[in-house]
């Protein structure tokens, strides 16, 4: 399936934003406008929050990619934005909401809840929009994936093998099933860790990146609460991409 493409814009710096569905399935693509070869590719994690609310700040990822030759895309999150309601996923969260309200520890039963179906539908979603994005003249490989819920990122790097290195972001509740699947990622990894992330176990995040089986993996702790990322963060992650993909 080609991707359908419903909207375009030039932005300042010479990247071309194109909004995109798959059948319902929404997403935007952005682009070197001047490229002259096919460039590898980035796919943003599906924004936990939703394209629309969290636009901002994937622009300003896509627009880095660009000013560093890759084509960048993202799709939504399945439940998300103006995607239609997912019971499940509602009533796991709003089980997460009153344990930690309560000040209780979060149990296995509602991380798995809540994260395990989202990965299981997340992941064959983004692997379509490979296929599609692929399948585009100005876009060819090697392809990178960057940020996102690190438990859908974790499966990706494990079943996708056109994923050819991965920068993701600790913060997330992880299942104790993708810890196993951790131990199965091989390609290069870039990790990047808000130290004093509220919304995030540290100790569980260390524990992750142990786990996974790449021979080069980094680890970027930086202080901070979940969005002081600090603007060096994502030098690092830039140059990252531009060492295993081009």
């Amino acid at each position: 399936m080609a991707p359908h493409f419903t909207s375009e814009q030039r932005l300042a710096d010479d990247v071309l934003e194109r909004r995109f569905t798959l059948g319902d399935l929404p997403g935007i693509l952005w682009t070197p406008a001047s490229a002259a070869a096919p460039v590898p590719l980035i796919l943003l994690g599906n924004p936990p929050l939703g394209l629309h609310k969290m636009y901002p700040r994937l622009v300003a990822r896509a627009r880095r990619a660009a000013a560093d030759g890759f084509a960048a895309a993202t799709i939504e999150l399945p439940g998300s934005g103006e995607r239609p309601r997912w019971a499940a996923a509602e009533q796991a969260r709003a089980e997460l909401r009153q344990a930690m309200e309560a000040g209780e520890p979060v149990s296995d039963g509602i991380i798995d809840a809540l994260v395990l179906p989202l990965v299981d539908k997340a992941v064959p979603e983004l692997q379509t929009a490979l296929d599609a994005l692929l399948s585009l003249p100005e876009i060819g490989g090697p392809v990178g994936y960057s940020g996102g819920v690190i438990s859908i990122g974790v499966r990706l790097a494990v079943v996708e093998p056109r994923i050819a290195a991965a920068g993701l972001f600790a913060g997330s509740l992880v299942p104790r099933a993708v810890f196993e699947e951790a131990r199965q990622v091989t390609i290069p990894l870039h990790v990047l860790l808000q130290w004093d992330d509220e919304g995030n176990d540290r100790q569980a995040a260390l524990d992750l990146f142990d786990a996974f089986g790449s021979k080069e993996k980094s680890l970027h702790a930086h202080m901070g609460g979940h969005t002081g990322v600090p603007q060096f963060a994502g030098d690092a992650a830039a140059r990252f991409f531009t060492r295993h993909l081009k």
